[in-house]
């Protein structure tokens, strides 16, 4: 046992777990006191900071405090200190300045390095070992208050995946579901995915003041899936008919825009955050165009979010280069000129230059969808 009153809860029963006492001074008489004060510790002693170094050096996790001279042969305790902060030790092992040479300048320094306490000679040993034991417990509590804080870390960081393969579940089974009722085989919500990632990427590296870090991509990437989800509601006369849409039925057409905002509302539960409103603005914004003649808002230039530009041109892009039941599919050459042009509305200047970094890309995916089908 030691000399230190366990707690009912334990505590002090870890700390234990740890209690090697490393005593150094370059005087014997002086390590031998401070051993048989800590009698009930096992003690370890240094006769020079150098010693003291090797000694933690080999048995870092051991050392529970170190009681420490200032002025001693090879290595001082200042430099031990020093030494000891530049190797990162002195957050995990809590050193006591017990010295009789403590000037201003020594204490500023010391406690300057890291030194938990400076206890001055000649010293009263109850004195000593009551301020040792409190730098202990001060101690094994931030260990123990920052292992708890990484052990619930992980917990929120596993509910937080968690969720978002739920959300990413959940999504996917209702883009399938549009697309199921537009005569589609679904692949069309993976590759637009696929193209916003491409193309998100390319935005980042060109234009870093969007500020898309990877995070941000794979929100924008998951959040393309719901593009079309307000779909779900258009009538199938509309949504599958093969000619051209009168006046009254393109209105109907592009309410997908707004009514899939409302879908994404009724799943405020389980999307959160940026991810509900990157969603938010892909679902309601990616028929807008640059020059002010998109749709439902009729937004002009940067008014509209970047993720709704990004996933805007992948839509176009793969809606042009695959069949549809209102036309056939353009050639890869002629669709990527269809965009760059304006044939398809009018797309921001640097997303077309982060298009033209794709295109290889893009048209490789293309090709083997193609030899898949």
């Amino acid at each position: 046992m030691n000399g230190f009153e366990i707690p009912q809860d334990g505590t002090m029963e870890v700390i234990m777990n740890k209690s090697t006492i490393l005593i150094v001074d370059d005087v014997d008489i002086n390590r031998e006191i401070l051993c048989e004060m800590f009698h009930d510790y096992e003690t370890i002693q240094a006769a020079n900071g150098k010693e003291a170094m090797d000694i933690i050096a080999a048995k870092p996790e051991e050392i529970s405090v170190v009681l420490l001279d200032v002025v001693m042969p090879v290595m001082n305790g200042v430099e031990v200190l020093e030494e000891m902060k530049k190797r990162n030790w002195i957050d995990n092992i809590p050193v006591l300045l017990i010295t009789g040479e403590a000037t201003t300048q020594i204490e500023r320094d010391a406690y300057r390095l890291g030194a938990s306490d400076i206890i001055k000679k000649p010293f009263d040993a109850y004195i000593v070992k009551q301020r040792t034991r409190n730098v202990i417990e001060l101690y094994y509590n931030k260990r123990h208050l920052e292992e708890m804080v990484e052990i619930q870390t992980k917990v929120l960081r596993k509910q937080a995946e968690e969720l978002r393969h739920m959300n990413d579940h959940i999504i996917d089974v209702m883009s399938n579901v549009v697309e199921f009722r537009n005569l589609e085989s679904g692949d069309h919500v993976k590759r637009v995915k696929t193209f916003t990632n491409i193309l998100a990427k390319h935005v980042a590296k060109t234009y870093p003041e969007y500020g898309l870090d990877d995070n941000m991509i794979n929100i924008i990437t998951s959040a393309a899936a719901l593009h079309d989800v307000g779909k779900i509601v258009i009538p199938d006369g509309i949504l599958l008919k093969p000619g051209k849409l009168s006046n009254e039925e393109f209105d109907v057409m592009k309410s997908h825009t707004t009514r899939g905002c409302d879908v994404i509302d009724m799943l405020g539960d389980i999307q959160q955050g940026e991810y509900r409103r990157v969603s938010y603005e892909i679902c309601r914004h990616h028929h807008e165009r640059y020059d002010g003649r998109g749709y439902p808002d009729h937004l002009k230039g940067e008014e509209i979010p970047i993720a709704a530009q990004i996933v805007s041109v992948a839509d176009v892009y793969d809606a042009l280069v695959h069949k549809r039941v209102y036309k056939a599919a353009f050639p890869l050459d002629v669709a990527y000129d269809m965009i760059i042009n304006g044939k398809c509305g009018l797309f921001s200047p640097k997303l077309m230059e982060c298009l033209a970094l794709a295109r290889a890309e893009f048209e490789a995916i293309v090709l083997n969808s193609q030899k898949a089908e």
